[in-house]
């Protein structure tokens, strides 16, 4: 993992020794940003928006909590300033601390999953949300985080020609101009009708350092993108025209996962249609489809699985510090 600049890191060192309390850094009462999140964005410092969907409902405690903490290093590593975003009693949070992030990670699923669509019934109702892409780009955006890390994004499902199950991460990014960066959708997923959903929402996708779309567990999936990306520099470049254009959406950079944890295709595949059966068998659909289709394939594959996720969410937010540094840079 490269080093991040002397500057940037002794700048995001200073900013860890503030106190983490929440306060309001954007004219919406509702939103609370914590201290060192409100500081850095005020100076010009690069942010990284990190989601929380992950954190409750991507694995068990206390091996969340680890690898929410460990990210969250990583990230200051490479020289930015992580926030994590989740909604507590009601209150959406940009930039948790860590007492909120082992409250999340205790909650495990008893935290709703929220997406657009259900954030204001639980702020309404003061209830717990665990963030997932489109809610985590919708407050990135609200308070000026221009770049957010996750695993994979959602997208469209398998069948999905039937079902019209499509994941509201595709329409956030055609509307919600925050750069995402990912180990590209999920496998579980249908992935050429993915990138045709997105073409169609105007959305620019890139890959990190290869002419493919990665397919989250394994580096490739056989489908080609329009757009390829060799440096963070080119990377910040893009976000930066796509911002200045106003062209209203966001970008999809995606990154392949490593290939010391690159699963094996055919291994992963054969899980994913068990589980798929399994899943259709049971009646899970909707947003209960992902986790349960997740959480079978790592039982399937021993934890292969879940050890490939941990590993690419962590080397997506090293990659994702090191852009937000080259775009903070540019904008200076």
């Amino acid at each position: 993992m490269a080093s991040s600049s002397p500057s940037s890191s002794s700048a995001v060192k200073r900013l860890s020794n503030l106190s983490n309390h929440l306060c309001p850094t954007n004219s919406n009462p509702l939103v609370k940003v914590s201290a060192q999140v409100s500081q850095a964005l005020s100076t010009g410092l690069p942010v990284v928006a990190l989601e929380s969907t992950i954190i409750s409902h991507g694995m068990p405690y206390p091996q969340n909590l680890e690898t929410a903490k460990e990210v969250e290093a990583i990230v200051r590593d490479n020289g930015a300033v992580p926030a994590t975003i989740a909604i507590l009693d009601g209150e959406p949070c940009i930039g948790l601390n860590l007492e909120q992030l082992e409250r999340l990670a205790r909650m495990g699923k008893s935290a709703q999953k929220t997406a657009r669509r259900d954030i204001a019934y639980v702020v309404a109702t003061k209830r717990n949300g665990a963030t997932t892409v489109s809610a985590t780009m919708f407050f990135a955006a609200m308070v000026g985080i221009p770049l957010f890390v996750t695993g994979g994004i959602g997208g469209v499902h398998r069948h999905g020609e039937h079902t019209m199950d499509i994941s509201s991460d595709l329409t956030e990014l055609g509307r919600t101009p925050v750069a995402v960066v990912s180990a590209g959708v999920k496998s579980i997923l249908d992935i050429p009708r993915t990138l045709e959903y997105l073409e169609t929402q105007g959305v620019c996708v890139a890959a990190y350092k290869t002419n493919e779309f990665p397919a989250f567990f394994t580096e490739t999936s056989g489908c080609k993108v329009p757009c390829r990306l060799d440096s963070p520099e080119e990377c910040a470049r893009l976000i930066d025209a796509n911002r200045k254009l106003n062209l209203g959406n966001g970008v999809l950079i995606a990154v392949p996962i490593a290939k010391e944890y690159s699963a094996s295709g055919s291994l992963i595949e054969s899980a994913i249609q068990q589980a798929l059966t399994e899943a259709r068998e049971k009646n899970i659909t909707g947003n209960a489809e992902t986790p349960f289709l997740l959480a079978r394939v790592n039982e399937i594959t021993g934890g292969a699985s879940l050890a490939s996720n941990i590993a690419l969410v962590k080397n997506n937010a090293a990659i994702g510090a090191k852009i937000s540094v080259a775009l903070a840079q540019l904008l200076k």
